[in-house]
């Protein structure tokens, strides 16, 4: 008999995706109280609390592993019906992905299209930083992560893809605007800047490095949109810090211009898929790092 009560981690899975208890519920057809007791009963089986009920609902670490190995048992559910059961319709496959914002901008949709066009797939791509992907694959949610880290969660393997470069841009107007006199410490000080959340610590790292700026020392929108920030720049109410990739066309036609062009952020990006991955996962996979390898310096 096995030992998990797969109904009940269904409950947790579902909890986790909606953070609510009465939005999984629903989704599930049954009550709040009945989802309510299956996590009960979840904890009382393991003997160990899986959720924190704050806002966000969190996992704790025995929830996260438990969560990790449902969609693993999920993932290759997935994957083994279609060999199973070839002549009948199935279902879309559901595969979520962890990656940057300037992935999604610039690459990673390149990547993905050839497995989109040829397999039914359901894909749900999760926005989150470089340096946070990973916690997508350490609580489940993801089965794939592009991230700046290369040592690999357990269960996992890494692959560099490739190195994205980074360079402080701005229009020709806010240039005159603001570094008529060239970018200096005080210049800066007065210049809007963008980065994308508080989380987002690149821009601040990049600034306190080349400029011995806090960011407590000059202003910055948080706006979390990678091609926003090219249009924002492109309108000249802000500089910011882009992706080469992204941005050769508006540098080749001078609508943007590289501010320090001898000071650059170099970001060596790696992909991470579980050791166990086969095939839609695992065709994406080599997508993935055909593309990202090609694309990127």
């Amino acid at each position: 008999m096995s030992f998990f009560d797969y109904k009940l981690l269904t409950a947790l899975s579902s909890i986790i995706e909606m953070q609510s208890f009465e939005l999984a519920a629903n989704k599930l057809f049954i009550s709040q109280s009945a989802i309510s007791q299956r996590i009960k009963l979840l904890e009382e089986n393991i003997g160990h609390p899986i959720l924190i009920r704050s806002q966000p609902i969190e996992l704790t670490a025995i929830g996260e592993q438990l969560l990790t190995h449902f969609k693993k048992v999920q993932q290759l559910e997935n994957e083994l019906l279609p060999e199973l059961l070839p002549d009948k319709p199935s279902k879309p496959m559901k595969i979520s992905l962890a990656l940057n914002a300037d992935s999604m901008a610039t690459w990673f949709l390149k990547a993905v299209t050839p497995v989109l066009k040829e397999h039914l797939v359901e894909l749900n791509l999760l926005i989150a930083h470089e340096k946070h992907t990973l916690d997508k694959l350490r609580t489940g949610e993801a089965t794939g992560a592009v991230s700046v880290i290369k040592k690999p969660l357990k269960g996992y393997r890494s692959f560099e893809l490739g190195k994205m470069n980074y360079c402080l841009v701005c229009s020709k107007s806010f240039q005159q605007k603001y570094f008529k006199q060239g970018v200096t410490k005080s210049s800066l000080t007065m210049a809007p800047a963008i980065s994308y959340d508080h989380k987002d610590d690149t821009h601040n790292r990049f600034i306190s490095k080349h400029f011995g700026l806090a960011s407590s020392e000059y202003y910055c929108h948080s706006v979390r949109s990678s091609e926003a920030f090219v249009e924002l720049a492109k309108q000249g109410v802000a500089y910011c810090l882009l992706p080469e990739l992204q941005i050769k066309t508006e540098l080749a036609s001078g609508e943007l211009v590289k501010l320090c062009p001898q000071k650059q952020l170099i970001q060596t990006l790696y992909w991470h898929s579980w050791i166990l991955v086969k095939g839609i996962n695992k065709e994406i996979s080599q997508e993935i790092m055909r593309e990202g390898r090609m694309l990127l310096d």
